[in-house]
């Protein structure tokens, strides 16, 4: 099937691969906005990729005090992990030394699910023996006092193994101002489709990546094909009018999530335009032999 062209901006006839993922959610509220969203700004730090940090973590949503379990402001973050183990240190850690240590601050369960992960019921050391356990409306949180009055944080919170991470679109531009304004349209337009996040810096990715490289243990390199200063000595993607190019990644609470975030990101850049914004759009993928997921393009047209 050829390319399609919505609005002047063409659609590369091509898939994104994505991956199955461990996921969970919590709920982070504040005494006010800014300090519930330091909170988890804070927690979500150094999240961007599994491969080297572990995990991959952003906000969801921001909470308006109708929406919390506390009656205050608030922020759902969601945490991605390729193993059950590892998903489960990370938010410890995380959770641990960003969330108790923010001033006012106070942790719920943000999602649920049959299997659960240590939330509270760990961290309820930290009170060295003066912590108080409640159970309220059928459910259990731990109260751990700290310099500024005590810590609410809930014994645990969900775990979903449907998770699904590395959905992604390519966004092709003339310009480098002309790739951001299109990513920049992108990420707004997924931040209001619940149940995906965007783990990199402002949901956005300048090093795109393949698999391996040409130096001994490796796992990823710079991805040449769509490296507009290597156009003309390797296999380029890129055409004569293409000089930058940003990269979208996606993870969802759900493969649903993941498509319908892909879909909000693809009308954005064809409402914009190529004038204002990216030229093209594409996708990254393996070929379909590593990701169960294969999100196609031309399934997601607005």
């Amino acid at each position: 099937m050829p390319d399609l062209t919505v609005n002047g901006v063409v659609i590369d006839d091509t898939y994104a691969e994505a991956f199955g993922m461990r996921a969970t959610a919590i709920v982070i509220t504040g005494p006010n906005r800014k300090w519930a969203r330091q909170a988890a700004v804070s927690m979500t730090g150094f999240a961007t990729s599994v491969i080297g940090c572990g995990c991959e973590a952003a906000v969801d949503a921001e909470l308006s005090p109708a929406e919390t379990p506390d009656g205050r402001p608030g922020c759902r973050v969601m945490v991605f992990a390729m193993s059950t183990d590892e998903l489960q240190k990370q938010l410890l850690n995380r959770v641990g030394q960003c969330v108790l240590t923010s001033p006012g601050s106070a942790c719920f369960a943000g999602l649920e699910g049959s299997a659960q992960l240590k939330l509270g019921s760990a961290l309820r050391y930290f009170g060295d023996g003066w912590q108080i356990s409640k159970k309220l409306g059928g459910r259990h949180f731990w109260r751990i006092p700290v310099m500024d009055g005590e810590f609410v944080c809930e014994a645990a919170t969900g775990l979903t193994k449907e998770a699904v991470g590395g959905g992604n679109l390519l966004l092709l531009a003339g310009s480098s101002d002309k790739a951001l304004a299109a990513a920049e349209a992108v990420v707004a337009a997924i931040h209001q489709v619940p149940g995906a996040i965007l783990p990199f810096p402002g949901g956005i990715v300048r090093s795109g990546s393949k698999i391996g490289g040409k130096y001994k243990g490796m796992i990823a390199s710079t991805n040449d094909a769509f490296a507009p200063t290597l156009r003309g000595v390797v296999k380029s993607q890129l055409g004569p009018d293409i000089n930058a190019v940003l990269e979208i990644v996606i993870d969802g609470e759900t493969s649903d999530a993941v498509a319908a975030a892909m879909k909000a990101g693809i009308k954005a850049v064809t409402d914009l335009g190529p004038t204002k914004g990216a030229a093209r759009i594409s996708a990254g993928n393996y070929g379909g032999k590593l990701g169960k997921f294969l999100y196609h393009l031309k399934d997601l047209l607005p």
